[in-house]
């Protein structure tokens, strides 16, 4: 299995890495900064340079417990096995994201703790996200105190970090687990996304390092998807 420097450190934009496996629409290499899409968190995209060129990646998924970058093109020229990459996420997107990916998890806290957990799934695009409830009488005016209640906690400019703990310890943990998808964990350990003072979950995701990175929440727009099953929708401001 690669190496995966998103997993430690989100703000890194550049990485020097090798070529450790080649297919036909993508490459897989030593090491990356590139997230792969999972856990509602769309793939980063961006570019590598080598001595042939530089190649467009469009995206990045999880394969088989690798990080393989789709290539702009059908067909994959250079860089050969082993040869040297230079890497580049798109930046600007990237942190969009991960402003996002915060903002849910400062809204999954809330909900959390006023409500119960209630979360059945998410979803971060580049210019909204949503988040599903599985709540009784959910409504457009709790959805609102939800927000509001969320950018309260977002103001307290919170420091987030990322921490591991085992898989043993993890198991004995069940609040930990919220919604979970993708990659949560690094050579037998549990990642965990630590709101500090506020909530801790396991996730995969990239995560700006203080809530006051996320700005302030407007709400979207709430769906009736089901006698139970609701969805909110929320937009960052600037």
């Amino acid at each position: 299995m690669s190496r995966a420097s998103y997993l430690t450190d989100a703000y890194r934009t550049r990485l020097e890495t090798t070529v450790t496996s080649r297919g036909d629409s993508g490459l897989v290499f030593d090491d990356t900064i590139f997230h792969p899409s999972g856990g509602g968190q769309p793939g980063d995209s961006g570019r590598l340079r080598h001595a042939g060129g530089t190649l467009r990646v469009t995206t990045s998924e999880l394969v088989d417990g690798q990080v393989v970058h789709r290539l702009e093109g059908e067909a994959i020229g250079p860089p050969e096995l082993g040869a040297p990459v230079s890497m580049e996420i798109d930046w600007d997107r990237r942190y969009r994201f991960m402003r996002y990916h915060t903002a849910l998890h400062l809204l999954s806290g809330v909900v959390h703790q006023r409500i119960g957990s209630g979360i059945t799934g998410n979803q971060i695009g580049e210019d909204r996200a949503r988040m599903d409830f599985s709540i009784p009488d959910f409504s457009k005016e709790r959805a609102e105190e939800l927000i509001e209640a969320t950018n309260e906690v977002a103001a307290r400019r919170l420091p987030v970090e990322v921490r591991f703990i085992s898989l043993e310890e993890f198991a004995q943990r069940p609040e930990l687990v919220r919604v979970v998808e993708g990659k949560i964990g690094a050579d037998g350990e549990a990642r965990l996304i630590d709101i500090v003072g506020f909530d801790v979950q396991a996730d995969g995701g990239t995560h700006v390092r203080s809530t006051a990175e996320v700005g302030r929440l407007v709400l979207d727009k709430v769906e009736n998807k089901g006698a139970r099953n609701k969805r909110l929708y929320l937009r960052l401001q600037g």
